[in-house]
């Protein structure tokens, strides 16, 4: 503990004698020792000093009133007056102006060397700087273990956050988005428009070097001592942050590969139902997909961010442009958690429409329920539910139709005599699909004259074989533009 004046004015090796009448300065740490015989020592004193000086120079009453008044005005916290140099007794008009100021004033004899006054002083303080320095190494050692226990100690963040809360005493939250990731004991209250508030509330940024914007959140107040240990603890916090960003970027990568052999029939049921098993999957449980399209130079972004906790026991994957959320049917209200994650995503500054699939068992219910999904998520809305069964999609999930293959040969003429010839009959043939076969519909749709729409059905029914103006072929055509809208 940093020694004061009462301390050393009650030390009987050094034999101090207090002579002036100020006590408010006698239970405040000493910063240092300042021995000094220049006239006006104010420009060499930072504040807190004990000042010691045998007065060699005050040899007036004018010298030494002034001389109190300038350490008086530099912050100090006592004046030791050294007898039996210069002077054989500590002048009255320094204990005057001393008691005048409030600043105590003491004796010190001529056997005590003002070395003795400062080496005591000193070595406090270093004890005092070597027992901060071990708590700090003693608290950067448990904050280490506790994130990375194994076992049934746990281990993680949330056991990091623990440690932390009971090392500075006061609630900690970790924040993600306007997400609690890691929340105490405590909630995180707000201010009427929905932010924190940072008069109950310390905000720390934590940098990760990735797109996930944390804040780790202290209730004030927060001891300036403890803050060492906050900057450890965000450190560490970074780190874990960005290892979890790998893990998950590398989990949903793998878990896209699966997905994308599930979707495409490559493999046999017992491979797939290994396969599914191995990202976490329960072939025989219910689940739902939740389908999020972005364009690809932003697809990226979604590779490794954290979800809320509503999500906890979902499996996440990327699969091209795509973002999927396979969530089990018990977790709760499809909608809400489509809500949740568009929500969530918006915050972090990405947004697109989310699909939701129903809830299926099996392989072939999980491909049923992705094909609902991005056939919602076409429509366009921030959420978008699976109105009703579509045909396409029921096709599309199952292993059996070679649905991708028929659409790619039925229009594959089309594309062909289009990029050749500019000749736009895939927009006509959608336009006349959409319209329902209304010849002046498309004309309008497309500011084209009606004989120029008949035409350009003539090519189409001559290129692929398919006549729109017959209904089992019209159906045929309607299929194949579905299945290349969905693939």
């Amino acid at each position: 503990m940093t020694l004061n004046l009462s301390q050393l004015l009650d030390d009987p090796g050094l034999g101090l004698r207090s002579i002036g009448s100020a006590l408010s300065t006698l239970t405040t740490p000493i910063e240092w020792v300042a021995v000094t015989e220049v006239a006006n020592p104010r420009p060499f004193l930072s504040g807190g000093e004990l000042v010691l000086t045998t007065g060699a120079r005050l040899s007036t009453a004018d010298a030494q009133r002034s001389f109190v008044r300038q350490i008086k005005r530099a912050g100090a916290v006592g004046l030791g007056f050294g007898i039996g140099l210069g002077h054989e007794s500590v002048p009255a008009a320094l204990i005057v102006e001393a008691n005048r100021w409030s600043i105590p004033i003491f004796e010190v004899p001529y056997r005590t060397p003002f070395l003795a006054i400062g080496k005591l002083v000193t070595d406090s303080r270093n004890a005092d700087h070597l027992a901060e320095m071990q708590r700090l190494l003693n608290s950067h050692q448990a904050l280490a273990q506790s994130l990375l226990a194994t076992g049934g100690e746990g281990g993680g963040l949330a056991q990091l956050l623990s440690a932390l809360r009971k090392m500075i005493g006061t609630e900690v939250v970790l924040e993600q988005f306007r997400k609690r990731l890691y929340p105490s004991l405590a909630e995180l209250p707000e201010q009427p428009g929905g932010t924190p508030d940072d008069e109950a509330w310390l905000p720390i940024p934590v940098p990760t070097g990735q797109r996930d914007a944390c804040t780790l959140w202290l209730r004030r107040p927060v001891l300036a001592a403890d803050l060492s240990i906050v900057d450890y603890a965000k450190n560490l916090i970074s780190v874990e942050l960005a290892n979890q960003w790998r893990r998950r970027q590398d989990a949903r990568a793998a878990s896209g590969q699966v997905i994308e052999d599930l979707l495409r029939g490559t493999l046999p049921a017992a491979d797939i139902a290994a396969r599914l098993h191995g990202i976490g999957v329960d072939q025989n449980a219910k689940h739902i997909v939740l389908l999020l399209s972005l364009p690809e130079r932003r697809a990226g972004l979604l590779s490794g961010i954290a979800l809320p906790t509503e999500f906890d026991t979902a499996i996440t994957a990327l699969l091209g442009q795509e973002f999927l959320v396979i969530a089990p049917a018990s977790a709760g209200d499809p909608v809400r958690l489509a809500k949740t994650l568009s929500a969530y995503l918006r915050d972090a500054g990405i947004s697109g429409p989310v699909g939701i699939g129903g809830a299926y068992a099996q392989p072939s219910g999980l491909r049923w329920s992705y094909f609902e999904a991005r056939d919602a998520a076409g429509r366009g809305l921030e959420v978008n539910e699976p109105e009703r069964l579509s045909l396409t999609s029921l096709l599309l999930a199952s292993e059996d139709v070679p649905m991708t293959d028929m659409a790619a040969e039925t229009l594959k003429p089309l594309r062909d005599f289009d990029a050749a010839h500019g000749a736009e009959l895939l927009t006509t043939l959608e336009a006349y699909l959409q319209l329902n076969g209304s010849l002046a519909a498309v004309a309008a749709e497309l500011s084209l004259h009606r004989n120029t729409v008949r035409y350009r059905l003539g090519q189409i029914t001559e290129l692929t074989g398919y006549d729109p103006a017959l209904t089992a072929d019209r159906v045929q055509l309607w299929l194949a533009l579905s299945v290349r809208k969905l693939r």
